[in-house]
């Protein structure tokens, strides 16, 4: 015990004697260490950055799904060239992952908001090349009532993407998922009611211009070949001159919520002929006017809701149907098929002959309807149906009578304001689907589901109802009302909302 004393006396001896340099090779004490700090302001998961009063979020998901019947292509569907036929590629998949960036701060004149959400979009039916699979849908800026920047359309209400895997095969206007460019301003006039405008990227479709010959003009290959080729977005507008124009008015109580909204679309064509000499037609306006109503039913089950939208076009047929930029060809080779043209207006003639007409508009409307059951608290399922239909009106001048002269099933020698319509030539088409989604939610972030889609489309006619080129592939095939069956499954994980 005694040689224990010396040894601690002799140790505090020694560090009492330490001199002044020593003492300086000795570890001093570190600062303060600044921590991240939980942010309640905007609700779960936001953090504050250090030495800033900005709340960060840093969230995602990812998400795996494989769909059977849907013709090789997640947008057109059915409408491509090549349904069931020893081509079409029946099996198509999907595999999405996004992060996300929420940052927020507080101003004098309310929160900043910026958003932002980045990652890998793979559509694959057997040929996918990885390059091009990255993908953005969410960019934009929130302050003092504004949003402006990669975000969602304010004309939308109907919530297709959350009632259906593959709502964009059945007829809707929902730009959730892709994202849509709008820069709008948003005024909350209190009780849960507010009011939006927005200038936001015009939707088109596609405006057909007929020569004097009654053959498309700016199209590829045949005559008629601009009317029929899926994917022609934008084709015969003229260059961007102004943005569609949106207005809004919306509810949202505990009982569900409403909108009424309008949207004003420019159409602007390019030229009679194909060059500037030819003349064009004159800018107008086309236009749509919406009407959505959600109503909830915890008296059925909890979570349970009603929802439905209905649109009424003039024009602007592309908010009845996003993305589909017009429809095509539905082809069973060397049997039937059945089509319907898809455009905003039509256009022919020439000042020449002194039969230009002005750029005639397309009639469109649709209903929208859906349900969504809680069978419990974690199996819920959607049941979902769909309606759209689009007419070119009637008699000499119309934009049927256009239409059939390009197709072969005009007068011969009529052209634009005198273009005449065979006996049974009809580009008036209707299509209508039904589906159901269920789902299995595992965890509050974890779900898996399945869903089966139905759809058919009401072909527009021709004389006789035998089809051969422009619009039949290398052959005569009947017409006739075309239909699909689609599957789908998929199983998401998400990072945090």
């Amino acid at each position: 015990m005694q040689t224990v004393r010396r040894l601690l006396f002799g140790s505090a001896a020694a560090v009492v004697a330490v001199g002044p340099g020593q003492a300086a090779d000795l570890p001093v004490k570190a600062g303060p260490v600044q921590y991240v700090k939980i942010c309640s302001l905007y609700g779960a998961g936001f953090y504050y950055m250090p030495g800033t009063d900005m709340c960060l979020k840093i969230g995602g998901w990812v998400r795996a799904e494989a769909t059977w019947g849907i013709n090789g292509n997640s947008i057109s569907g059915i409408f491509g060239a090549d349904l069931n036929n020893r081509v079409t590629n029946n099996i198509w998949t999907r595999e999405r992952g996004y992060i996300t960036a929420d940052a927020r701060e507080q101003t004098a004149y309310g929160v900043a908001r910026g958003y932002i959400a980045v990652g890998i979009n793979s559509s694959d039916s057997g040929n996918e090349a990885p390059s091009g699979q990255f993908s953005s849908n969410r960019a934009y800026v929130q302050w003092a009532g504004f949003t402006a920047g990669l975000a969602v359309s304010f004309f939308d209400f109907y919530p297709a993407a959350a009632l259906l895997y593959r709502a964009g095969n059945m007829p809707q206007g929902d730009t959730g998922d892709g994202g849509w460019w709008v820069w709008a301003y948003t005024a909350q006039l209190g009780g849960g009611v507010s009011a939006t405008i927005s200038a936001e990227e015009r939707r088109t479709s596609q405006i057909i211009a007929m020569s004097a010959a009654g053959g498309a003009v700016g199209g590829p290959g045949a005559p008629g070949a601009l009317l029929f080729s899926p994917g022609n977005a934008g084709a015969g507008y003229g260059g961007w001159q102004n943005p569609d124009y949106i207005g809004n008015l919306r509810t949202d109580q505990t009982w569900g919520s409403a909108q009424v909204m309008v949207a004003a679309h420019q159409l602007n064509p390019t030229y009679y002929g194909a060059t500037a000499l030819t003349g064009h037609p004159g800018d107008q306006w086309g236009w749509v006017l919406g009407e959505g109503v959600r109503v909830n039913a915890p008296f059925v089950a909890p979570g349970d809701y009603f929802v439905t939208q209905v649109n009424y076009t003039q024009g602007a047929t592309k908010y009845l149907w996003n993305p589909p930029s017009n429809v095509g060809e539905s082809v069973a080779l060397g049997a039937t098929e059945g089509f319907g043209v898809g455009a905003d207006c039509v256009y022919g003639g020439t000042l020449g002959a002194g039969n230009a007409t002005g750029c005639l508009t397309t009639t469109g409307w649709e209903v929208l309807g859906a349900y969504e059951h809680y069978w419990t608290p974690q199996w819920h399922e959607s049941f979902v149906g769909a309606y759209l239909a689009e007419s070119y009106g009637t008699g000499a001048g119309s934009a049927n009578g256009m239409l059939c002269v390009a197709e072969g099933a005009g007068v011969p020698g009529t052209a634009g304001s005198t273009a005449t319509a065979l006996p049974g030539c009809n580009n008036n088409w209707s299509l209508w689907g039904v589906g159901s989604r269920l789902q299995w939610d595992v965890t509050k972030d974890f779900y898996v589901g399945a869903e089966v889609i139905y759809e058919q489309l009401i072909s527009a006619q021709l004389p006789g109802g035998a089809v051969t080129a422009p619009l039949a592939l290398g052959g005569t095939t009947t017409l006739a009302n075309e239909s699909n069956w689609q599957f789908t499954v998929r199983m998401h994980k998400d990072f945090l909302p």
